[in-house]
């Protein structure tokens, strides 16, 4: 039987997939067709899910695992922040390990254990980077710019400024007011630079930001390949960095930003060293069932689960969430 796991980090919800476990791993083809079935909420597999994190055999030296994302509508994306917390729990716990490194598409990142965000919370501190500014990274065009970092574009909506950057997901950011938040603008942009258009020809993450204080942010995000979600790590990553450079003097850098989401909370800490940006994202890794599955039934996308148990730690995430001083705006 294969063991599956239902996971999430700030209520960006996962399966955990690790295919050492298996006899004969899912090939691509597989794999997409299994991430469309189980992450489909109609499908009633614990109400779906964003993704499913594969674990693989690490590639490069001196990593401990591979983790490939693959989203919901089947796409791969290059890295996902939440997904990594996750996933570096469950291979700290498989092989004993609280500071490693794990594969992602573009690089081996630094993961490590931390205390717990409160108790029944496990959480873990993960990497993000390289961090790139310039449009080919994204990529984007007809813009009018070669990089936008505060810059008024127009083409995407009036009255808004708008950054950009890789980490090295594709993320584009704007700082607005409450109402704007909560407004339709972000729904409408998010979906139309995620179809057909002339700008962003691989899709782009959609953030926006609201600030709460002095290293305090509130963060809400339309994902490539999945929608709205609760919480993106990258997303909430890249905001903070944006935050710092767009207003320095509401930022801290090499102190914990406090970042909030429609799923809870997370803290980054930015860092500069030797011309170089990295972003480190600390936040829960919770898993709140365990699956199991016959691999036959894995490989040809059958969602026959043998069997399901909660693990009981979503009601410590809960109360965490509950005693948040902002939960949403």
């Amino acid at each position: 039987m294969a063991q599956l796991l239902k996971v999430h980090g700030s209520q960006n919800s996962f399966f955990i997939l690790d295919q050492t476990k298996l006899q004969q791993p899912l090939s691509d083809e597989e794999l997409v067709a299994f991430t469309k079935k189980i992450t489909d909420p109609q499908n009633n597999i614990l109400d779906g899910a964003d993704g499913v994190l594969v674990v693989n055999k690490p590639v490069r030296a001196g990593a401990a695992a591979q983790m490939r994302i693959i989203n919901a509508d089947g796409s791969e994306a290059s890295m996902c922040g939440n997904g990594l917390r996750t996933v570096a729990r469950y291979v700290a716990e498989r092989d004993s390990l609280t500071d490693f490194k794990v594969d992602t598409m573009n690089a081996s990142l630094h993961v490590r254990k931390h205390e717990a965000l409160a108790p029944g919370v496990p959480a873990f501190a993960v990497e993000i980077s390289p961090v790139r500014f310039e449009k080919d990274a994204l990529p984007y065009n007809n813009l009018g710019h070669d990089r936008l970092l505060d810059t008024p574009v127009p083409e995407l909506l009036p009255g808004l400024r708008f950054s950009a950057l890789a980490v090295p997901n594709p993320h584009l950011i704007s700082f607005v007011s409450k109402e704007e938040l909560n407004g339709p603008d972000l729904g409408e942009l998010g979906a139309r630079l995620n179809s057909d258009n002339p700008y962003f020809s691989d899709g782009v993450n959609v953030n926006f930001g609201h600030v709460l204080g002095h290293n305090a942010l509130f963060v809400k995000t339309f994902e490539r390949g999945v929608g709205f979600t609760n919480a993106c790590g990258t997303g909430m990553s890249a905001t903070s960095l944006a935050f710092a450079l767009v207003k320095p003097n509401m930022v801290t850098f090499n102190e914990p930003i406090s970042v909030y989401n429609p799923g809870g909370m997370v803290k980054t800490i930015l860092h500069h060293n030797a011309g170089e940006y990295w972003i480190e994202l600390i936040g829960n890794a919770t898993f709140t069932h365990k699956l199991e599955i016959s691999e036959d039934d894995l490989h040809q996308a059958n969602l026959d689960i043998t069997n399901t148990a909660e693990t009981n730690e979503q009601q410590a995430y809960n109360d965490f969430v509950n005693n948040l001083p902002i939960l949403e705006l």
